[in-house]
């Protein structure tokens, strides 16, 4: 009876062990997907942007801002998607969201200096699509934070953080924050 005892401990052990590891494997490999979504409905909106410069250039738009903030937003999603980085830049990310929020101003700057532009059905559906992608991006980046939060709990919790440090020797991922957003908040937690 002692003999199976001190046998089915260690295997019992090994077992949890595995359990661990490819929990925090598979919370990883989540976080990952969940990146590879946001930067898909980034690149998603990367295809309006031709037609945003269509736009501009059918309106004569060149004295706005505009195309600067059009090429500037093209380049920073090309950035997210570079290959050679093994981790989310959710920096680059921010800075792509906040190439579109400066592209949204000036074509709503436009509109005011160009009234006919706002009756345009380009416009219309431009503005359309480019609403329903932040509200995709929105979504996926919602779940990219909660899939780091599992993640970064799977490895920082006990057993998890032994497992971790013994085998796998992840680090916590950054989650997504938007420090415009954070700027006008008074309240602040105090983490």
């Amino acid at each position: 009876m002692n003999d199976l005892f001190f046998l089915l401990v260690p295997v019992l052990l090994l077992i949890a062990v595995v359990i661990i590891y490819n929990g925090i494997v598979g919370k990883f490999n989540a976080v990952d997907r969940a990146w590879a979504s946001v930067l898909t409905q980034e690149r998603q909106k990367n295809k309006i942007i031709p037609h945003v410069e269509k736009l501009v250039e059918d309106y004569k738009l060149h004295e706005s801002s505009v195309l600067a903030d059009v090429t500037r937003l093209r380049n920073s999603i090309a950035e997210l998607a570079n290959p050679s980085s093994a981790t989310p830049d959710t920096a680059k990310l921010a800075q792509a969201e906040k190439y579109t929020a400066s592209l949204l101003q000036g074509l709503k700057v436009a509109v005011e200096a160009y009234p006919e532009l706002k009756a345009s059905d380009l416009y219309l559906k431009l503005m359309a699509e480019i609403s329903e992608q932040q509200e995709q991006i929105g979504a996926a980046l919602r779940i990219f934070n909660r899939n780091v939060e599992e993640f970064n709990n799977a490895i920082q919790m006990f057993p998890g953080s032994l497992v971790n440090s013994l085998l796998n020797h992840k680090q916590p991922l950054q989650s997504f924050t938007d420090s415009e957003a954070q700027a006008g908040f008074d309240y602040k937690p105090n983490l």
